[in-house]
């Protein structure tokens, strides 16, 4: 093993190791914690086992046992997160609560290194929690083995510890960067919903799954899991300064101050073919506010997004490969799609299903400004990837209606070429930039670029989000809207119909 890393290595990992066993006993002086954890290592999950027990029988009683195997891997779930749910509070407490007890200076004077010191209070605060979370699955296991005889399959039992874990790892860091950013453990706590509050969405969609048995599902979640675990921990790496923690008394809300920085990245330029036109006629100012945007602001901002446009266009392509490997596995029957025999009364008519817009300018041009403002939303709570959910959502509906045209017999260009190109070619860029800006928006915590803070930062990407979407996507969005209502519907009945 000395010979895989050099001597120098080896003497960090035992420098963190010193720090995580400092931390972890100091953890368990304090009963405040340790008794909570301990009562739901030990009486949580045996209440649990007590609890799977009873809806074993009862539902036995009438005829239902797929409802009781549905519960019993739905409370194992529950008995893993409420120890880790303790992770929250301990690493909250990690640095904000040493700086209110004046115990974080001497630490912070060791010869630790900034990520050193890091890493060791975030695997410190996630230990104890983690290890009472195994241990709480080891007795609720116990108990139903003991009194029903049941066991989990390997995958199950593979599947929530691993998701165990990556939910811990996810609270730990996220509530360590809170609490390397926050001036108090007030504050802090107050923060702490921003972390809680997804994981119990989560915990809930998770819940649902299992009641389906669909343990792929599972797998994926956990792959996300684990993006999101490398995100945060690489962002509070990058953002932890020990000096900005000691010199940060408290945090003052100046709104003043919040639109002077928003408004500094939002104005630009009048430029007019090479030469400022500040100064001038009032028409000469008009086009150098229109020429400044779209020539030297917009391409700016742009070329500066390139590692998001990046991701959303491979978002599109996983969206392809989804659409087209779901028509496959649930084929459409022949009298569901029926292209000969559409009309364009049949477009009128589509809204009266409940869940689609209007059939008019307004109401599609309404209806795809609400899911870009809701994907930008999304994207700022996390980290930009439910705005490229959003994004990958109809396109994956779009291909899988084109493969089962294809299956069905009919031209899946054509489809596509009828359905999607006219009105697609401004609505679908619309869609990409807005996308890709609101994931830069939402990616703008992680790294900010040196000698900008995080708020800055993210006061840019909010600005540059906004010049864009003014400027491109909402007249891109509109077009595309009176392209759907009036060429698309003759395209597609030209094609495949009959007037």
């Amino acid at each position: 093993m000395a010979a895989i890393l050099p001597r120098e290595k080896w003497a960090e990992i035992h420098t963190v190791h010193i720090l995580v066993r400092r931390e972890i006993r100091d953890t368990l002086r304090d009963w405040r914690i340790v008794t909570p954890i301990v009562i739901l290592t030990l009486f949580f999950p045996a209440l649990m086992s007590f609890i799977a027990n009873l809806a074993l029988d009862w539902v036995a009683r009438y005829g239902a046992p797929i409802i009781g195997e549905r519960i019993i891997p739905f409370l194992l779930m529950v008995v893993g997160f409420f120890p880790i749910s303790f992770s929250l509070v301990i690493a909250l407490e990690t640095f904000v609560g040493e700086k209110e007890r004046n115990s974080l200076e001497p630490l912070l004077a060791t010869p630790l290194t900034d990520t050193q010191l890091y890493l060791g209070k975030m695997l410190a605060a996630m230990a104890p929690p983690l290890l009472a979370a195994y241990l709480g699955f080891g007795v609720y296991l116990g108990g139903l083995y003991f009194f029903e005889g049941w066991t989990p399959e390997l995958e199950l039992l593979v599947l929530m510890v691993l998701l165990t874990t990556a939910e811990g790892l996810v609270m730990v860091s996220a509530s360590v960067v809170l609490s390397s950013q926050a001036t108090s453990v007030r504050a802090a706590n107050l923060l702490a919903s921003f972390v809680i509050v997804p994981m119990a969405l989560l915990l809930q969609g998770e819940a649902l799954i299992m009641f389906y048995a669909n343990y792929g599902a599972l797998w994926w979640i956990l792959l996300f899991l684990v993006v999101v675990d490398i995100v945060l921990v690489r962002m509070g790496v990058h953002l932890f300064n020990r000096e900005e923690l000691l010199g940060r008394e408290i945090d003052e809300l100046n709104l003043g101050a919040i639109w002077r920085t928003f408004k500094a990245h939002f104005v630009w330029k009048r430029w007019f073919f090479g030469r400022d036109v500040a100064q001038g006629p009032a028409w000469l100012k008009f086009l150098g506010t229109l020429c400044g945007l779209y020539l030297r602001e917009l391409p700016t901002i742009l070329r500066r997004s390139w590692l998001a446009f990046v991701l959303v266009g491979l978002s599109i392509a996983g969206a392809v490969l989804v659409g087209y490997d779901m028509a496959s596995r649930y084929p459409l029957p022949t009298e569901a799609l029926r292209l000969e025999e559409v009309s364009p009364a049949m477009f009128t008519a589509l809204p009266k299903l409940g869940w689609l817009p209007r059939f008019t300018p307004w109401g599609i041009f309404s209806n795809n400004v609400r899911a870009l403002v809701l994907a930008w939303l999304l994207a700022i709570f996390s980290f930009g990837t439910l705005a490229v959910a959003l994004l990958m959502a109809p396109l994956a509906v779009v291909f899988f209606f084109a493969a089962q045209a294809a299956r069905l017999g009919y031209d899946p260009a054509l489809f596509l070429t009828a359905f999607v190109l006219p009105h697609g070619l401004f609505e679908l860029p619309a869609a990409i930039i807005a996308t890709a800006l609101a994931v830069r928006l939402g990616a703008a915590f992680m790294s900010p670029p040196r000698g900008m803070t995080v708020g800055e930062n993210w006061l840019r990407a909010l600005a540059e989000f906004l010049k864009a979407f003014l400027a491109l996507t909402l007249p891109l969005l509109a077009l595309a809207a009176v392209v759907e209502v009036y060429v698309t519907p003759l395209i597609v009945v030209k094609a495949f119909g009959h007037w």
